[in-house]
């Protein structure tokens, strides 16, 4: 259904459905690879509109979820969606586009050159009043309090988004390697497409944001970089997801390390125990809210495993390093 809706959430809270269309529609964008894509031009111009308007509503304490792309970051973010104090932006990476124009991994709203590494050290004052506009109109539009941001590579740009809302809440959201790796390469297979000369799927346009990934974080990675040339040469999903997940996965782990404020959650734990979801409202300094909770019971399922697979041998090793480190046994 548009907007991630399902005949669940339109039971448990109707008027949040209000706010998951604003979302939808005014302010999340429309990636590569999706339908719909002719709202952009709509997303845009209120993006330019909603710059133009004063901070009417302060924006306090944002909460970000990070980490790799089918690790239930959605699903995550769909259940604080149902918050009565939450409106949800699922990966407004036009909203980041609008405020950076090289951030753009996958190519969907720019050939600009990008970067997957973000500092505060790009932040201008222009930028964070946009970004300050944009976000306010946004809990005023959508009648919140609190703004959920589901963009997972800002795992890799803390900095830049603290400097924007020192306040930031960073949630960073871990599933077990076999079962992330296994879902993006259905993902990439069921929704990429091609387009004249073009091949867009979960690595973006043409392999940019695999590119990227390689050239600047395979590069500059102890374990990894002697490898480089054997990984250049992926072309199974499954191989370059977990080069992905291999990489966000010890991204999260160093910022932790290096004493940042970031909420380390498994997605194992969100779907098999509540006390979990009052951790991350605890964290979140969101109160109580027994819709939300509703919601969870309901839509909250353990899939089954998935079992291990063939890595190469240049990757296997160091993936099987940091399920340790995660405390995952297989």
């Amino acid at each position: 259904m548009i907007a991630q809706l399902d005949k669940k959430y339109l039971k448990i809270r109707p008027y949040k459905v209000f706010t998951r269309l604003v979302s939808y529609f005014f302010f999340e964008g429309r990636p590569l690879t999706t339908k719909g894509r002719w709202i952009n031009s709509i997303v845009f111009a209120n993006y330019k509109m909603d710059a133009r308007i004063p901070v009417l509503k302060k924006v306090e304490k944002p909460i970000f979820i990070l980490g790799t792309g089918r690790s239930g970051t959605t699903i995550l973010g769909m259940l604080l969606s149902m918050h009565k104090q939450v409106g949800y932006l699922n990966e407004p990476k036009a909203f980041w586009n609008y405020i950076y124009d090289k951030e753009d991994l996958i190519g969907s709203y720019t050939d600009k050159e990008a970067t997957f590494r973000l500092s505060g050290d790009v932040v201008t004052p222009t930028m964070i009043k946009k970004a300050h506009r944009v976000y306010s109109f946004y809990l005023l539009t959508s009648f919140s309090k609190r703004v959920v941001d589901k963009y997972p590579e800002l795992i890799y740009r803390t900095g830049f988004v603290r400097k924007i809302f020192p306040d930031a809440k960073f949630i960073f959201l871990v599933r077990n390697g076999w079962d992330t790796c296994a879902s993006i390469d259905s993902w990439s297979k069921r929704l990429g497409v091609s387009e004249g000369d073009e091949q867009h799927d979960w690595w973006g346009k043409n392999k940019r944001k695999w590119n990227l990934m390689v050239n600047e974080l395979v590069k500059n990675d102890p374990e990894l970089s002697p490898f480089i040339d054997d990984i250049l040469k992926f072309e199974d999903h499954k191989n370059m997801a977990a080069v992905e997940w291999i990489l966000t996965m010890k991204e999260g782990l160093r910022i932790m390390n290096n004493h940042e404020e970031v909420f380390l959650v498994k997605y194992e734990d969100i779907v098999r125990d509540q006390q979990t979801l009052t951790k991350i409202l605890d964290y979140c300094e969101l109160p109580p809210d027994e819709k939300f909770f509703d919601y969870a019971r309901q839509v909250l399922n353990p899939a089954p495993d998935k079992a291990p697979f063939t890595l190469h041998a240049s990757i296997l090793p160091e993936f099987e390093r940091v399920m340790k480190l995660l405390a995952y046994n297989k």
